[in-house]
């Protein structure tokens, strides 16, 4: 069982060429396809130096051919445990619903040593799986063809070009009810991709079981596109999770970005925005039942067709009790940038709100620092503040409970007066 051992590193951590963990060595090949990659995606998922390559704040995991790469989150400065927030970024993808583990059990998952993409790979098959299971379904759809007798209707232009010597033949154009269809056409190419990533690994055994029993379909490349113009009606709503996987794979999967034959994917989540999205389903579910609203990315026009929006709202009724912005950082001396301050007193002042917050990650639990904006010739009418919420529990496992620890630290402090 040849399993791929990855290499891990944390978010603004270098690797440098000739580095790596066992068979695992990061080299030049590699280098090469990760510029282009990167390039191809505006530089935005890390900084390229001599013979290094310095993630930014993307986590996630990426594989060129054998070379597999864990990037994980960093709340710490002096982490080194890259297993712990491993586990960290799995129960926060879980919880933001990018992951459902349990179509994989956890357990499981650690006996292994998989790694995240690994995860997700096996997610896909279990969700086609149990699609073949329940049944697949037929559509509707035209078909051309050259056909020997006349069935449908017959297609003038390919007619006189393709049979004008063979007159017992007849291009139409007709329709057909199978499962040949568009839909398992791009569940099919995520097969495809899965089986070229897997080969020599205990998936591998898995997918070629999937695709054997999964039936004849049209090879197609699907883009984008192909999923915007995706229509499910109420038949085809058992595909959505397996569709919603079958995007990430095909769309990060890059076969042109190469260096000789190099394979590689990328499965990588903005770590800010996965930060936030954590704290918005802590704080919802915090809230539940209370006379608090919860509210996230709600947005209102700023200039001309630029609009600005705050990462949480919690609302009293029609009153704006607290505008919150995450941060995905380690704040300096308690002294947050000078651009994060006006960002909060612009929310103040459009949300009618007279308290903000800038909400940072922390294992230290510090108390909510708030101080009123200085104003010139009149009295401040609103404040802004600093806060901390603690990312692990004592034993090291994902604070679960963040939202109703930064609900009684609200309480303790009196934020809602």
């Amino acid at each position: 069982m040849n399993n791929i051992q990855p290499i891990q590193v944390f978010e603004y951590e270098s690797l440098h060429l000739g580095r790596g963990k066992g068979k695992a060595i990061f080299q030049q090949k590699h280098f090469r396809a990760l510029v282009k990659l990167n390039e191809l995606h505006g530089n935005k998922y890390f900084t390229v130096g001599l013979d290094k390559i310095t993630f930014k704040h993307y986590v996630g995991v990426l594989q060129v051919d054998d070379l597999c790469i864990e990037i994980m989150p960093k709340a710490d400065r002096s982490a080194t445990d890259t297993g712990l927030w491993r586990d960290v970024l799995i129960d926060m993808l879980r919880a933001t619903r990018k992951l459902k583990l349990n179509q994989v059990d956890h357990a499981h998952v650690t006996k292994q040593s998989k790694h995240l993409l690994d995860i997700y790979f096996e997610w896909y098959l279990n969700e086609v799986k149990k699609l073949m299971h329940q049944g697949l379904i037929k559509k509707y759809y035209l078909k051309q063809g050259n056909l020997n007798t006349l069935k449908g209707k017959l297609v003038f232009a390919k007619q006189i070009s393709q049979n004008l010597i063979h007159k017992e033949r007849f291009y139409t154009e007709h329709q057909v009810y199978d499962k040949d269809h568009l839909i398992h056409q791009i569940l099919q190419q995520a097969l495809g991709i899965i089986e070229q990533f897997t080969r020599g690994r205990y998936l591998y055994g898995k997918c070629k079981s999937v695709q054997l029993d999964f039936p004849e379909v049209k090879a197609i490349n699907a883009t984008a596109a192909t999923f915007d113009k995706l229509v499910l009606g109420r038949k085809e709503q058992p595909y959505n999770t397996a569709l919603e996987i079958a995007r990430l794979i095909i769309l990060n999967f890059a076969p042109n970005v190469k260096s000789g034959s190099e394979k590689m994917i990328a499965l990588l989540f903005d770590m800010n925005n996965l930060w936030e999205e954590y704290v918005l389903v802590q704080l919802k579910q915090a809230y539940i039942g209370s006379n608090y609203r919860v509210l996230g990315q709600s947005q209102k026009k700023f200039w001309n067709t630029n609009s600005i929006k705050p990462d949480i709202v919690i609302f009293n009724g029609e009153k704006t009790e607290l505008v919150i912005d995450t941060k995905w950082k380690m704040i300096d001396r308690n002294k947050p940038s000078t651009q994060d301050l006006r960002q909060m007193y612009v929310y103040n002042e459009y949300w009618s709100s007279a308290k903000a917050l800038l909400l940072y990650p922390s294992n230290a639990s510090n108390e909510i620092s708030i101080k009123g904006f200085e104003q010139i010739g009149h009295k401040a009418n609103h404040q802004c503040g600093i806060a901390t919420v603690t990312v692990l529990n004592s034993d090291n496992t994902l604070n679960k409970q963040l939202g109703g620890d930064f609900k009684k630290k609200l309480e303790d402090n009196k934020i809602f007066e």
